[in-house]
């Protein structure tokens, strides 16, 4: 399944495509942000079940943003895993 998400604008990033299969998150991709940064978090995060993930990324800050890419991903994942698989 993928899910498709609009990050806050107090980040680089303008959108986060994510591919699940089921709770399994197989493939994320981030348009803009940090190159280095968004790639390597879609890296380390692929394989990784939803709630692991939000778990890690969720809160992080970047700078006086009160939220980051990472964070945003956190929240796009809470998304998906609610639309797609019904909050399990």
């Amino acid at each position: 399944m993928e899910f498709r998400f609009k990050p806050s604008d107090k980040v680089c990033s303008q959108e986060m495509i994510i591919e699940l299969e089921g709770d399994i998150i197989k493939k994320v991709t981030i348009v803009g942000g940090c190159a280095g940064n968004t790639v390597g978090v879609s890296h380390l995060i692929q394989g990784m079940k939803i709630e692991e993930a939000i778990e890690r990324l969720k809160g992080i800050p970047c700078g006086y943003r009160g939220t980051s890419c990472p964070d945003q991903l956190a929240i796009a994942l809470e998304e998906a895993k609610s639309k797609l698989l019904g909050g399990k």
